[in-house]
C-alpha cells in the first residue's frame, strides 16, 4: 500500500509543470510579469540573438527604443553595445551585473579602446530616458531593461554582445570571456553575423606568423648551428626550411597589413617591430645570394652578419608574437600554445648547446704523453 502511494505521488509530481523561473528564458516567456510598470505595458518583439542571449525590443513613435536583454547568468557582467561599424572601439554599451552583496548594477560605457582602462563608465553616445535602467535576476537569467532615445528610428544596426566572468570593481570592467558582433534589423526583427569585424583575418594573421616566424625559422636556425656534421644535408635543410618559413611569415604579414587597413588599430609598437623584423628577413635573403666563397677573406664577416642578424630577427619575432597575442586579447589558448612551443625550442637549444660544448671540449683536450 505504501509503495502504491509513493508511486502515485511521483507521478503527480512529474505531471506538475516546472516553475518558469527555474528554466532558461525563451521568447515564449513573458518578462512583463516581473518588470516594473515602465516596461510591463510595452509590447515587445522577441528574438534570440546569440548563445543564450534573447533580445526583446520596442520602438515608439518618438524614437525611444525599449530593450529587455536576457541571458543565462551565474556571475560577472553582461553587456550590449551599439556600434557604427561592428567593432568595439568607438562604440557605446549598456552593461549590467549583480554585485558581491547581491545589489544590481547597470551603467553606460564608452568603449574608447580595447584595454580595461579605456572602457569609460557613464560616458558614450547612448542617451537614456527618464525611465531608470534596471537589472533583474530571475531564476537562472539576468534581465537588463533600459530605454534609449535616438534622433531617428533604428533600422539596420550593428550590435555587440559580450560577457565577462568577473564582477566589476569600482565599475571597472574586466576583459570579456566571449563576444560577438551581429547586424540587427530592428524593422524586421532579424539578425545575421556581422562581417564588419575581420575575426578570421585576425586569427590567420596570428597563426601564420607564429608558424612561420615562431616555429619554422627557429627550427631552421637550430639545424644550421647544431647539425653541420651532416654536410651537405644540413645546408639544404636549413635553406629549404628558412625559405618556406619566410613565405609563411610573409603571408602572415600580408594578413596583418589587410587587418590594419580594416581596423586602423593603435598598435604602433607591434606594427613597427613587425616591419623591422620583415626588413631583417629581406636582408637575410639578399645575403644568401651575395654569399662569398668559403676561401674569401670577407667570408668571416659575412658569417658574423648572417648569424647575429638572424638571431636578432628570431628574438624580436618571439617578442612581437607575445606582444601581438597580448594586444589582440587572443585568450589563454594562444598564450599556452605559443608558450609550450617557445619552451620546447629553448630546452632543445640548451640541450644541444651543452652537447656541442661537450664535444668541442673533448676534441680540444690534449692527449696524454706516453
Amino acid at each position: 500500500m505504501a509503495a502504491a502511494l509513493f508511486l502515485v505521488m511521483v507521478l503527480v509530481l512529474r505531471a506538475l509543470p516546472m516553475p518558469a523561473h527555474a528554466q532558461t528564458d525563451t521568447c515564449d516567456d513573458d518578462p512583463r510579469l516581473f518588470l516594473p510598470n515602465a516596461y510591463n505595458a510595452t509590447e515587445f518583439h522577441c528574438t534570440p540573438v546569440w548563445n543564450t542571449f534573447i533580445l526583446r525590443y520596442s520602438q515608439s513613435q518618438d524614437n525611444v527604443l525599449s530593450v529587455v536583454l536576457s541571458a543565462v547568468y551565474t556571475v560577472g557582467w553582461v553587456g550590449m553595445g551599439f556600434s557604427k561599424d561592428g567593432m568595439m572601439v568607438g562604440s557605446s554599451a549598456m552593461v549590467g551585473w549583480i554585485g558581491k552583496t547581491g545589489r544590481a548594477h547597470i551603467r553606460r560605457y564608452y568603449l574608447r579602446g580595447q584595454s580595461s582602462s579605456q572602457v569609460i563608465v557613464n560616458e558614450g553616445q547612448l542617451q537614456t530616458t527618464d525611465v531608470s535602467p534596471m537589472v533583474i535576476l530571475y531564476g537562472a537569467n539576468i534581465y537588463l531593461a533600459f530605454q534609449l532615445k535616438f534622433s531617428a528610428p533604428l533600422s539596420q544596426q550593428e550590435l555587440l554582445f559580450a560577457v565577462g566572468s568577473r564582477i566589476p570593481v569600482n565599475y571597472r570592467l574586466t576583459e570579456h570571456d566571449d563576444k560577438t558582433s551581429v547586424s540587427f534589423d530592428f524593422s524586421a526583427g532579424t539578425s545575421s553575423p556581422s562581417s564588419s569585424y575581420p575575426y578570421q583575418l585576425k586569427r590567420n594573421h596570428g597563426a601564420l606568423n607564429i608558424f612561420g616566424w615562431g616555429v619554422l625559422l627557429p627550427i631552421g636556425a637550430i639545424i644550421a648551428r647544431y647539425c653541420k656534421q651532416w654536410d651537405p644535408l644540413w645546408f639544404y635543410l636549413h635553406v629549404g626550411i628558412q625559405f618556406f618559413g619566410f613565405i609563411i611569415g610573409l603571408s602572415g604579414i600580408v594578413c596583418g597589413v589587410a587587418l590594419y587597413n580594416k581596423l586602423h588599430s593603435s598598435v604602433s609598437a607591434h606594427r613597427g617591430l613587425g616591419i623591422f623584423i620583415f626588413v631583417l628577413g629581406i636582408l637575410q635573403i639578399i645575403a644568401f645570394f651575395l654569399r662569398p666563397d668559403k676561401d674569401s677573406k670577407i667570408r668571416k664577416y659575412w658569417n658574423w652578419y648572417h648569424h647575429w642578424s638572424g638571431r636578432l630577427a628570431l628574438f624580436l619575432a618571439s617578442v612581437n608574437i607575445v606582444y601581438g597575442i597580448q594586444v589582440a586579447h587572443a585568450g589563454s589558448s594562444w598564450k599556452v600554445g605559443y608558450g609550450i612551443n617557445l619552451a620546447f625550442l629553448l630546452i632543445a637549444v640548451i640541450v644541444l648547446e651543452i652537447l656541442s660544448w661537450t664535444r668541442w671540449s673533448q676534441k680540444t683536450v690534449t692527449p696524454p704523453a706516453f
